[in-house]
């Protein structure tokens, strides 16, 4: 290795030359494993074939195929300019040094809903937690949307043997690489915590229950995200059906499938996710899926047997996470009773419609929020999609003797008058330490949360405990529920929005469809 202007490092694969920039080593777009094109589409990943020469590690690789928002949220990445390819597997590696330090390992899995995201989030490459904390920090791609997220197993008799989790593949794979190669970056191949947000936050409850990633890290942080969002095998395939018949193809299409145009099944991916939107309210027609074979059972279900219990979590939400969701969806935002209503029954169980209503809008009220349908329906989603597998994920890994916290992310975002609330993604600038003064606020209140919530992660990589000097003693969740409520004013809270949390008691969130 050569710790130069221009470091290169040997890996397994071969060399890679990077950059030093920021006071970091950094190399981007090292492909982990082979291109999945031709033959390979939707199969799983293989390792990448080792290369001669130096490989230029100094720009990005491809993001994989998506079809772009068609508005742009805010605080979200834009990807507008970026190039697709299916060609996309490759992963990023900040580092404050090439040396034999065995930093800890921040292991990142980009959001998106399945469906759009890279490896490339500005606040990571504009970010500062590496630097602060001393540790590696890997970002990924993996396949997104029908190349990574749609079971043909089913509908072409195997000769397309797609589970529908080929994504969650890729992300193996790169932690496979990762373990192989980090130490050559100055990282602990032995101290890896996997994290991620949103789509990235739910694929790392995924891993905690996948038989093929047991063993292959030692700490996770979940961020707005939990393992519940995974689809049944009936659903995936009838899914794939509806997409076929888009494209005016069957099952026995092998060839025609594999020689599609990736602007053809984009456009169908399109077509099918306007059709299941007004169908089932869903932000996505992909999620993981429960196929019996790359997820044996449902990840929540395995995670409460034990599948992780030697794994400390972190696993949190924001207060406000689907808020911007219904300002910008007009269906959403002019719901009446009657309409509400349908749709809450829709997701749930008839008899436990009436007192979700009438629970959701008195506690509203009682803080001070608008109580109005389009108000109770983001609520319930967020706890539906996000806080209350969220809570499941913590008591599992509580109730498995293994270290679990909680956080409550609640501070409120500036933009737009403040009407986004703690939305979704606003913590990530505070995490990486990357805050804008319109987006997240930037005053010295807002550096310091972000000062506290950099340092807790850095105290949880090294040890598994996320107390420390900045932020104070952070409690276990425990039978108490402390939650560690990070805003302006940092403090633990016994079981906040307790009676929220309690109406879900009885309702089972192992499988839950991506609202929207």
């Amino acid at each position: 290795m050569s710790e130069s202007r221009e470091p290169i490092v040997t890996t397994k694969s071969g060399k890679v030359a990077g950059n030093f920039e920021n006071g970091l080593y950094v190399f981007k777009g090292i492909p982990f494993a082979e291109p999945p094109v031709s033959k390979m589409r939707w199969m799983p990943p293989q390792p990448v074939k080792k290369w001669n020469g130096t490989l230029s590690a100094k720009k990005y690789g491809a993001i994989c195929h998506q079809n772009l928002m068609p508005m742009q949220m805010p605080g979200a990445p834009s990807f507008a300019e970026l190039r697709q390819d299916e060609d996309c597997l490759s992963l990023n590696i900040w580092t404050p040094g090439l040396d034999s330090a065995r930093r800890p390992v921040l292991f990142w899995i980009h959001g998106g809903a399945f469906v759009i995201g890279s490896g490339c989030e500005f606040f990571l490459d504009n970010g500062t937690l590496p630097k602060r904390g001393d540790i590696v920090l890997v970002s990924i791609n993996y396949r997104l949307g029908t190349f990574g997220f749609m079971n043909l197993k089913e509908i072409t008799g195997g000769k397309i043997p797609a589970t529908g989790n080929e994504g969650l593949l890729d992300q193996v794979m790169a932690l496979d690489w990762v373990i192989e190669n980090i130490q050559a970056f100055g990282g602990d191949p032995a101290n890896i915590t996997v994290s991620g947000f949103s789509a990235g936050g739910m694929s790392t409850g995924d891993l905690l229950g996948m038989p093929l990633a047991r063993g292959k890290f030692q700490k996770a942080i979940n961020r707005s995200g939990s393992a519940n969002v995974v689809g049944s095998l009936d659903s995936a395939k009838k899914i794939s059906e509806m997409f076929l018949k888009i494209l005016k193809l069957t099952g026995k299409d092998i060839d025609a499938l594999r020689n599609l145009p990736t602007k053809r099944l984009l456009d169908a991916q399109q077509e099918l996710n306007i059709k299941l939107r007004e169908a089932e309210y869903r932000a996505t027609p992909f999620q993981p899926v429960m196929d019996g074979k790359v997820l044996p059972e449902w990840p929540l279900v395995a995670i409460k047997k034990g599948s992780a219990k030697n794994i400390p979590v972190i696993a949190g939400t924001s207060l406000d996470e689907l808020k911007m969701m219904s300002i910008m969806d007009p269906a959403s935002r002019n719901l009446d009773e009657a309409g509400l209503a349908r749709r809450l029954n829709d997701l749930l169980p008839a008899a436990l419609v009436p007192e979700m209503i009438k629970t959701y809008r008195s506690t509203l009220a009682k803080r001070g929020s608008s109580a109005s349908p389009a108000d109770i329906w983001g609520t319930v989603n967020t706890d539906y999609l996000f806080r209350i597998g969220t809570l499941r994920l913590v008591e599992a890994q509580r109730d498995n003797g293994t270290s679990a916290y909680n956080y409550l992310f609640t501070l409120r975002s500036p933009a737009m008058g403040g009407v986004l609330g703690a939305m979704h993604g606003l913590d990530n600038p505070f995490l990486f330490g990357c805050l804008d003064k319109e987006f997240s606020g930037n005053g010295p209140e807002e550096q310091a949360l972000a000062i506290k919530m950099q340092d807790s992660t850095i105290a949880f990589m090294l040890t598994g405990d996320p107390s420390c000097a900045s932020i104070g003693r952070w409690p276990v969740y425990g039978k108490e529920r402390l939650t560690m409520i990070l805003d302006k004013k940092t403090r633990v809270e016994a079981a906040p929005y307790e009676e929220e949390r309690r109406i879900w008691e009885d309702y089972d969130v192992v499988s839950s469809r991506p609202l929207g």
